[in-house]
């Protein structure tokens, strides 16, 4: 291993939501880790986090407001598997030759999730930190806004739940109202969020809510980006 190469260098997947601010927030709890970059991929041309749909501009002043560089992993819309692990694995064996050779996630429980991860990192000879790994999400989402997190749902999928939840920052009445069937942290996949102030935030990211959209079969809050 190189002199410049350490295990506690660790590249954080950060998809702007609530899962990935956690694992940052327990990340920085560990005095031997260093949390070198944020990891995000974006679709061209929309210009948005893939999958959530927060405009790039936002995730920008996220990672600003955090105080840490952003690598990202730019792909096209419709972009198939290949051409995602393919422009994944050069974005992470940049960050290697910079002396990272762990990335972190925050998945929970999602067994086949985390086996693809691990996967994919050993193709580039790195290895993979799941900081919230096992943990409840009932109590996880309650910690959460214990810790001064706060956070809007940008997208929802509403094959697992109302398009009504929107748009809406989560709240403890919010979670008391979430269906039985849908996890309190969406690990299913049932909600996306965007993270704008807490703990781990030098300053808050302000934001005003946009139209809400129904999109490939998701609904999206878009936010705009506003200057305090």
């Amino acid at each position: 291993m190189n002199s410049g190469m350490s295990l506690n260098k660790v590249l954080l997947s950060w998809s702007g939501g609530k899962d990935s601010a956690m694992a940052l927030y327990a990340l920085k709890q560990q005095r031997d880790i260093v949390v070198e970059a944020l990891l995000t991929t974006v679709t061209e041309g929309y210009q948005r986090i893939s999958m959530h749909g927060v405009r790039r501009a936002l995730l920008h002043a996220q990672a600003a407001a955090l105080g840490l560089p952003l690598r990202e992993v730019l792909i096209t819309p419709g972009a198939d598997n290949a051409q995602y692990e393919a422009r994944m694995a050069a974005v992470l064996a940049d960050a290697k030759e910079c002396g990272i050779l762990s990335c972190a996630f925050g998945d929970l429980f999602l067994e086949d999730i985390r086996a693809w991860r691990d996967r994919q990192l050993a193709q580039v000879d790195m290895t993979a930190r799941y900081p919230l790994w096992g943990r409840n999400t009932s109590e996880l989402i309650h910690e959460f806004l214990e810790l001064g997190f706060k956070t809007i749902i940008v997208c929802v999928d509403p094959k697992k739940l109302s398009p009504d939840f929107v748009g809406r920052v989560i709240d403890r009445a919010l979670v008391a109202e979430l269906p039985g069937d849908v996890d309190p942290c969406g690990e299913n996949g049932e909600f996306h969020t965007f993270v704008f102030d807490g703990p781990i935030f030098r300053t808050p990211v302000a934001f005003l809510r946009g139209e809400r959209v129904l999109r490939d079969g998701f609904w999206f809050c878009d936010l705009i980006p506003q200057t305090l």
